[in-house]
């Protein structure tokens, strides 16, 4: 198979591109960013690369590979067993520098549904989303190490909304990352957790939006409490079920 054309891409280089992003859109001040799914690579190793452009960074069941492993190998702990994105694969990643899909293929078509879109319960909506997936996305953002220090990456405030019934970042992982996010950061992530499949923007997207707004919320509520010198309370993360 000829290598994909996004074979080159990697995180530290899509990363520079969302610095770039974020400096234009907010006009050089700092943004609440949100980062979905295989966006939270990119979005940490940004994160990293210019803390000044982040006022937030929010988590939506996203990788966050802060523990120096890349995120091909978090794909692969047993925290993230019953993943389905493996099984969904047309092509060997190694071979043609992408995570590839052929949302073609009928029987590739249910695995990629069940995978990202399992509680999508609109048919129309459910094909039109798999119909409109980038077939391939580049490994040379999960195969690639990211490194993040405490006096940049962990000064942002950070947010993680769990969904409860993914199945491409299984909730043990998602929590699991949550806790090496809190060992390198001055203060607790926020957490929020949702009854939703990867891709809770199109099962539930007035809920998606409600939670962002209670992380938000939390995270400021806390800002204020260190600045009235108050300490947070045992289980300083939020959760709040939906």
């Amino acid at each position: 198979m000829e290598p994909s054309p996004v074979a080159g891409i990697t995180a530290s280089s899509a990363a520079a591109s969302l610095v770039e992003q974020v400096r234009r859109i907010g006009s050089g001040r700092p943004c609440l960013v949100v980062a979905h799914s295989m966006g939270g690579t990119v979005a940490t190793a940004a994160a990293e690369q210019a803390p000044e452009l982040f006022a937030e960074l929010m988590y939506v069941t996203a990788f966050a590979p802060v523990s120096g492993a890349p995120t091909a190998q978090y794909l692969r702990m047993p925290e993230n067993a019953g993943e389905m994105v493996a099984s969904g694969l047309s092509a060997d990643p190694a071979s043609v520098g992408a995570l590839r899909y052929d949302t073609g293929d009928s029987d590739r078509r249910a695995v990629i549904r069940e995978t990202f879109y399992n509680d999508v319960t609109d048919e129309v909506t459910a094909e039109a989303a798999i119909s409109l997936l980038t077939t391939d996305a580049p490994a040379g953002v999960p195969s690639e190490p990211i490194t993040v220090t405490a006096e940049r990456y962990g000064s942002i405030p950070h947010s993680y909304v769990v969904c409860t019934r993914d199945n491409a970042i299984r909730p043990t992982l998602q929590r699991l990352m949550i806790r090496e996010i809190d060992a390198i950061s001055a203060q607790p992530t926020t957490v929020v957790e949702m009854d939703s499949s990867h891709s809770p923007f199109l099962s539930r997207p007035t809920a998606l939006a409600d939670v962002i707004h209670v992380a938000h919320r939390a995270i400021h509520r806390h800002d204020r409490s260190r600045t009235a010198g108050a300490r947070p309370g045992p289980g300083s993360h939020e959760r709040t079920a939906s």
